[in-house]
């Protein structure tokens, strides 16, 4: 009987050892981060064929992180006001960085060669990133497109103040009554806490 739970105990220990470096070879295992976390960098490639990095951006307070794709209408329907938001905020120190954490493979209109054509078709004034072999949106704990993330840089890192929704009405930007990362960029500026810290990200599922 001894024996049987000293064998019971070894396996249990295993398991648990296994699933914990599991976790670690297999960041899709991963929840993400929460509020307060130091967000990693990343080096990705962007439309115009050069890397980009956080740390490229010297002199911002911050980022606007916003996990994002071609196809999905949810997507589509923020391109003007993602946009809106890099015009409002580069200039104040938190420019958008965008990402397409989907697998062209399972989505071929999410491909780097048709992401380069919706960045020129929309004229965006931003970075739009490829995550190549999906490795960064699993760390940050990303599920929809699109997924924001505003971190504020500070002397630790990049830390995340606010992950969800860019606002509470994908179909009208008139109608929404609560424009969540416009609000939370605007606290950080002025020194404040964010209001809303965390909402609901309305959107498609990553494509795997």
């Amino acid at each position: 009987m001894k024996t049987l739970k000293i064998l019971v105990i070894v396996t249990f220990v295993i398991a648990v050892s296994a699933f914990a470096l599991d976790k670690v070879s297999n960041p899709k295992m991963s929840k993400g981060y929460s509020i307060g976390d130091v967000a990693t960098d990343f080096n990705l490639k962007n439309v115009d064929d050069s890397f980009v990095s956080l740390a490229n951006y010297e002199e911002a307070k911050g980022f606007i992180l916003i996990f994002t794709c071609n196809h999905c209408p949810y997507s589509v329907a923020y391109e003007d006001r993602i946009i809106a938001l890099d015009k409002e905020f580069k200039a104040k120190g938190y420019p958008v960085i965008a990402i397409n954490p989907n697998n062209p493979k399972a989505y071929p209109g999410d491909s780097f060669d048709n992401m380069k054509k919706r960045s020129k078709e929309k004229g965006f004034t931003f970075p739009y990133l490829f995550d190549d072999g999906q490795k960064i949106y699993p760390l940050y704990g990303a599920t929809k497109t699109p997924h924001v993330y505003v971190l504020e840089n500070t002397a630790e890192g990049n830390v995340v103040r606010y992950i969800g929704a860019i606002d509470n009405n994908y179909k009208d930007p008139d109608a929404a009554t609560a424009k969540y990362v416009q609000d939370a960029v605007n606290a950080l500026l002025e020194g404040k806490k964010v209001p809303i810290e965390v909402t609901k990200a309305i959107g498609c599922s990553i494509k795997a």
